[in-house]
């Protein structure tokens, strides 16, 4: 495939950037996206040009660097996938692709298509975490009942990766179907509860003093996050809020 390729290059959270073109021919439909994106950069380095910079790790679909704001589309047109397992059969010959890092206050670039997604960080450290005593006489988990959809539901909203993905899809740049996965991987567990309210009041505090916006409700975050965590659990870190405001 021939491909018109329009990235966003940024020197740093500085610079103005801007998009610019590049062509790229011989395109196999069975690369990865991100394999394109390779071919591209040795292109540029053969011709002694400055490489794209563009954050990948395990190229898997676990750890969510590989995020990508691809011709609008958080991840690009599949969906619940990571960049790193979209391939190029998803376009065709002759197309033109926008490729844009996440678009968000609290995601400051860093250079070209990576973003500071430290903030995320910052919101676990809040009180993403459980006291329950791991050395000593610590109790078998097996010997803890947990209803079988509590589990479930807890495990699901565990597979966020933190991609930001929800962040750069909604209007108002907001990371409360991230937030609300991570206090609600603990809220259906026992060894959750010790800290559950100190928990999302913390997290949620620090949400807000990262410049992340408020929800729309028009749920663009649950359709483009790649792993598909439900609106749910943003209704359920509204709950825990409120219990642990009244106590």
């Amino acid at each position: 495939m021939k491909l018109t390729l329009k990235i966003w290059r940024q020197k740093d959270a500085n610079d103005k950037g801007k998009l610019v073109d590049y062509q790229l021919s011989d395109v196999s439909p069975d690369m990865s996206f991100l394999e394109m994106l390779d071919v591209l950069n040795q292109q540029l380095i053969d011709n002694d040009e400055e490489p794209v910079a563009f954050d990948h790790d395990c190229r898997e679909g676990i750890c969510g660097t590989c995020s990508l704001y691809i011709n609008g589309r958080a991840h690009g047109p599949d969906r619940e996938i990571t960049v790193c397992q979209l391939h190029m059969r998803s376009f065709k010959d002759g197309d033109t692709i926008y490729i844009e890092p996440w678009r968000a206050k609290a995601f400051p670039v860093i250079k070209d298509l990576i973003v500071d997604r430290s903030s995320f960080d910052r919101i676990q450290q809040a009180g993403g975490f459980i006291s329950v005593n791991t050395s000593g006489n610590t109790q078998d988990a097996n010997n803890i009942l947990i209803p079988t959809a509590d589990a479930d539901t807890a495990m699901d909203a565990a597979t966020c990766i933190g991609c930001g993905a929800c962040v750069a899809t909604c209007k108002n740049s907001s990371a409360m179907l991230f937030v609300g996965a991570k206090v609600s991987q603990y809220a259906l567990l026992p060894q959750g509860r010790i800290e559950a309210a100190d928990r999302v009041k913390n997290m949620v505090a620090q949400m807000d003093l990262e410049g992340f916006g408020n929800c729309t409700n028009t749920g663009a975050c649950e359709v483009e996050c790649p792993k598909g965590i439900s609106l749910d659990t943003i209704a359920r870190m509204n709950r825990e809020l409120m219990k642990a405001s009244c106590k």
